[in-house]
């Protein structure tokens, strides 16, 4: 217990220290329904860099937004921050991307993000794009994903992989020690449970897809030098860190 409260000690006093340079480069974050586009999006030099999916759809709306930008871009920011200091990642810090599922673009950046898949709808465009990015060696992060979203969201995703089955992750998969080990999958949410999608949905092979069911790392990455839930938090970031760790070596 102790050894976990000096790591979310520092893993937070790091993302404080940049907590505020990022408000005043980003504006403090979207609010009030607004839709951020593409108007911030970073010129793509190499380097690994955060890439959100923005979706047509059912939108669920709140203070934040649609729910694919829940938590942007402060979330990512404070996430990037820790991937640089803990290792020898040297992500891109400048900012991020936001990209249409279907946007050519897509396949230069390795790991993508989205949020809220209960209200997503894609396109037959979108659909082939996103196989062919799972299937060249894409890697996708679905968050915040609420139970009552998880069928609408399984439903969308087998059309983009009609074969695909969802496999319940136990802290034996690699994944969950990729980097850090992870001892306890409930820190971040106590109903959480982790899914994943393999290719050719065989568990011997890739896995392409992790699925935060009832969890949501963007939040605890958005709010985390609020000094709110220390523990929660840095387990937070720790499943981010292994996601992208585990990504990339694969």
């Amino acid at each position: 217990m102790i050894r976990r409260l000096l790591v979310a000690v520092v893993l937070t006093v790091l993302v404080a220290a940049d907590a505020d340079a990022q408000r005043r480069r980003s504006g403090g974050g979207y609010g009030g329904g607004y839709a951020p586009g593409t108007e911030n999006n970073v010129k793509y030099d190499g380097r690994f860099t955060f890439a959100r999916l923005r979706y047509e759809g059912n939108w669920r709306w709140n203070q934040e937004g649609p729910g694919w930008s829940h938590d942007y871009p402060v979330a990512e920011q404070n996430f990037l921050q820790i991937l640089k200091e803990i290792t020898i990642m040297k992500p891109f810090m400048e900012g991020s991307m936001i990209l249409n599922v279907n946007d050519p673009e897509l396949f230069k950046f390795p790991v993508a993000y989205l949020s809220h898949p209960g209200g997503w709808n894609p396109s037959a465009s979108d659909i082939e794009s996103l196989r062919a990015y799972l299937q060249k060696g894409g890697f996708l992060i679905f968050d915040d994903w609420p139970n009552d979203e998880y069928y609408h969201g399984i439903e969308m995703m087998k059309r983009v992989l009609p074969q695909s089955t969802p496999v319940q992750l136990d802290l034996t998969h690699p994944i969950f020690d990729s980097f850090f080990k992870i001892e306890d999958q409930h820190v971040t949410s106590p109903n959480a449970v982790f899914l994943g999608i393999y290719e050719d949905n065989d568990p011997k092979k890739r896995l392409v897809a992790i699925l935060n069911l009832e969890n949501d790392l963007g939040e605890n990455w958005q709010y985390s030098n609020m000094g709110w839930n220390p523990i929660q938090t840095n387990e937070a970031y720790k499943l981010g860190v292994n996601y992208i760790i585990y990504a990339m070596t694969r």
